[in-house]
C-alpha cells in the first residue's frame, strides 16, 4: 500500500466528512500555552517507577497525574505561570521534563535550560528553545554542560535570524540513602491553543 496517498485521501475524506457537517470544526496542531516550572526528588527501597520516581513526582506536586514527555522546543505564545495549588486526579500532564535515577552513595541530577529567540530585526519573540540533562555530575557541572548545550542548539539552526535571550536554568540533585533516588525537573503545561482550520 502507498501511505502517502493513503494519508492524503484519509485527510481528504476528513475535509469532506467536515463540509458535510456544518457543526463540526477542523482543528490544526493546538500549541501549547501556559507553563509552571516544578522539580522533586525522591528515594525508595523498594524500586524505581513506582517508588523513588513517584516520590520525585510527588515532591514536585504532580504525581497524580498521567505524564506525558515532550522534545524541546517553546512556541511563541508560551508563558511560565505560578505552579497550580491543585491536581486534577487522572489528568494528562505533558512535559518537558529531565529525570535522573541513582543508587545508594551515587549522585543523581537532572537539569533543564530554556531560552527565548527574539527576531535581530525586529525583536518579535520566535518561540523558544530547551535543553534537558540526565546524569550523575554535581550541580555546577550540569549547568555548564546545559550552557553549552543550548549555545550548540543556538548556532545550528537559530543564530542567523534570531537572539538568544534570557537563558533560565532549572537543576535538581541529591545523593540517595536508599536503595534507588530519583531527582526530576519539568515544564508542565496546562492549557492550549487550537487553531481553527474550517468551521
Amino acid at each position: 500500500m502507498n501511505h502517502k496517498f493513503a494519508r492524503e485521501g484519509f485527510e481528504q475524506q476528513l475535509i469532506q466528512q467536515q463540509e458535510e457537517k456544518p457543526n463540526s470544526l477542523l482543528l490544526g496542531k493546538r500549541i501549547p500555552k501556559d507553563f509552571f516550572i516544578t522539580q522533586g526528588t525522591g528515594e525508595s527501597d523498594l524500586t524505581i517507577h513506582a517508588g523513588s520516581y513517584h516520590l520525585a513526582l510527588r515532591e514536585a506536586g504532580i504525581e497524580r497525574h498521567n505524564i506525558m514527555v515532550y522534545s524541546s522546543t517553546l512556541p511563541s505564545i508560551a508563558t511560565e505561570i505560578k505552579k497550580p495549588k491543585s491536581q486534577d486526579q487522572g489528568a494528562v500532564m505533558e512535559t518537558i521534563m529531565a529525570v535522573s535515577n541513582a543508587k545508594t552513595g551515587e549522585r543523581a541530577s537532572a537539569g533543564i535550560v530554556f531560552g527565548w529567540l527574539h527576531h535581530k530585526k525586529t525583536n518579535e519573540k520566535y518561540g523558544g528553545v530547551v535543553c534537558e540533562y540526565n546524569g550523575n555530575d554535581s550541580e555546577g557541572d550540569v549547568k555548564k554542560m546545559l550552557q553549552g548545550n543550548i549555545m550548540e542548539l543556538y548556532e545550528n539552526g537559530y543564530s542567523e535570524d534570531y537572539v538568544l535571550k534570557d537563558p533560565k536554568f532549572i537543576i535538581k540533585s541529591f545523593i540517595p540513602k536508599k536503595k534507588f533516588g530519583t531527582a526530576l525537573v519539568a515544564l508542565c503545561f496546562t492549557n492550549y491553543v487550537y487553531p481553527v482550520i474550517k468551521q
